[in-house]
Parts: C-alpha cells; sequence; structure tokens
C-alpha cells in the first residue's frame, strides 16, 4: 500500500468536521505541524494551535453547508478544495494531504474569502 487508491477520496470525516464546525474532529488529521492560512493569518503551527486557531474560526464563522468542489492529486499526497457557507460570508477551503504510515494528514489548510 503506502500510497492513495485511483478511487481513494479525500476522507469523509474531513468533509464533515468542515460542515459542523468541529475543529477537534478536523485537527486528527492535522499532521504535527501544519501550514495555516486563515483570511490573513498564515504561519507553521502544531497541531494544537492550529486546532485553537480553526476553533476561534468556525466560532466566528459558524457553518451553514460545506462541499468539496475539486479534488485530485496522486500517490503519496491529494488536494482539495471546498466551499464553506457560513452565517457570516462564504470562504473557499484548500487542504493537501500527504500519507504518513498509510494514513492521509492534512500538511496544509487555507480558508480565503471567497469574492462574491
Amino acid at each position: 500500500m503506502g500510497s492513495f487508491s485511483y478511487e481513494q477520496e479525500i476522507p469523509r470525516d474531513i468533509s464533515i468536521a468542515f460542515k459542523v464546525g468541529s475543529a477537534e474532529e478536523l485537527a486528527r488529521y492535522f499532521n504535527n505541524t501544519i501550514e495555516l492560512v486563515i483570511l490573513d493569518q498564515e504561519d507553521v503551527y502544531s497541531k494544537i494551535q492550529a486546532q485553537q486557531i480553526i476553533d476561534n474560526f468556525f466560532t466566528d464563522h459558524f457553518p451553514k453547508s460545506f462541499e468539496i468542489i475539486h479534488q485530485g492529486g496522486k500517490e503519496e499526497s491529494k488536494f482539495a478544495i471546498g466551499k464553506l457557507v457560513t452565517f457570516n460570508g462564504t470562504f473557499r477551503v484548500y487542504f493537501l494531504l500527504k500519507l504518513k504510515n498509510d494514513q492521509p494528514f492534512i500538511h496544509q489548510l487555507r480558508i480565503e474569502q471567497e469574492n462574491e
């Protein structure tokens, strides 16, 4: 094994975590360090720091819906682009997953305001 199968999709739990605004569930997929870009805040954070930042984001922008609109990648890595609709804005979400010990982990996560 050690690679994403052709038909393997982004783990469903990640989409569910965005839909329900669960930073704790999302953080289960975070790498030990993660590059995080949330609106104008950008840095590399530990898993725990990133979870707190995402939790604050969900507190300020509680989700109404989330859908993955595009995904791709190859062998050891996959990416997804999603649309997150919240009660006070729509956001474009991008995340990069890489396999580690046959498990997918998010190495990069971006949440940016969508221009409407």
